[in-house]
Parts: structure tokens; C-alpha cells; sequence
């Protein structure tokens, strides 16, 4: 019987746990989307909600137990000025998990579990992504074409001499 054992032990001990969905949460914070495996998502979600509903009240001492709980000033900052203010008039349900597949190496399901409405943001980090990484083809391929031309600069003079 599982009568009164909230939560989930993720397989580890309590300090290891808590370290684990601490670092979880501030990533989903940070990122907006995270790949995890099933039981880790399900166990950070209630933590992502609270610090939501905290950012939403915006006082010194829900940014105080924001900081207590979070690994960076930076998250806590993020969650205050862009992540709450996107919910202001959204009462919870403020995580999507949507499942992956399987994971290669031990068949564990992932999921990605992501801010709602940040479909937006998500599509800028992605056409950035892709950008840059057009640019450093460019550049490759710049630099490629013009070792060619240099080694077939150097191979005539050879053959010349």
C-alpha cells in the first residue's frame, strides 16, 4: 500500500534527490525545455509550479524562497521578470510533458517537459541555432575553397621548378 508516501524517491537518497530535481528545475527555468526520462518530469513539476505561482506574487520574500530553492541568481531573475509574467492570468497548469521515445542506452522513456506558451521563444532559440550554424558553413566553406587555391597555387610552382 502506498497510503500517505507522497512523491517520488527517483532512486536515490534525500539529499541526492533534492539536488537532482534542483538542478532539473532551474534548467527547465532557464531553457524552457528540458529532456528527461518520465518520473523525473512528473516529480519536478509540482516544484516548477510553486516557484511560478511564487514569481507571480513578485514580493522581496517570494523572491527570497525563489533564491532558497533555485542554483542561480540568474534563474531567479528570469522566473521574476519573463517566466511569471507570462502567466499572470493563468491559474497553474503551466507545464507541458510530452513524451519521446526511448532512451538508447537502458530503454528509459523521454520526455520533453516544457514552459507552455513558450512556443514563441522556442522557435527564436531555434532559427538563431540555425542561423549561426549556417554562417559557420559559410565560413568552412570559404575556408576550405581558399586552402584548395593555395595548395594549388603551391603544387604549380613545383611542378615549374
Amino acid at each position: 500500500m502506498r497510503h500517505r508516501n507522497a512523491g517520488y524517491k527517483l532512486g536515490r537518497n534525500t539529499s541526492h534527490r533534492r539536488a537532482l530535481l534542483r538542478n532539473l528545475v532551474t534548467s527547465i527555468l532557464l531553457e524552457d525545455r528540458v529532456v528527461t526520462t518520465v518520473a523525473k518530469a512528473k516529480a519536478a513539476r509540482p516544484h516548477v509550479e510553486k516557484l511560478i505561482t511564487l514569481g507571480k506574487k513578485g514580493d522581496l520574500h517570494a523572491r527570497r524562497q525563489a533564491l532558497s530553492f533555485l542554483q542561480t541568481s540568474e534563474a531567479v531573475t528570469r522566473l521574476f521578470d519573463t517566466v511569471a509574467p507570462r502567466y499572470g492570468d493563468r491559474n497553474g497548469g503551466y507545464l507541458r510533458i510530452i513524451r519521446a521515445g526511448f532512451r538508447q542506452g537502458d530503454g528509459a522513456e523521454k520526455v520533453f517537459i516544457e514552459l507552455v506558451d513558450a512556443e514563441q521563444v522556442l522557435d527564436e532559440k531555434r532559427q538563431k541555432r540555425a542561423e549561426a550554424r549556417a554562417k559557420r558553413r559559410e565560413e568552412m566553406q570559404k575556408a576550405m575553397a581558399e586552402s584548395e587555391k593555395a595548395e594549388g597555387a603551391e603544387g604549380g610552382e613545383e611542378k615549374a621548378s
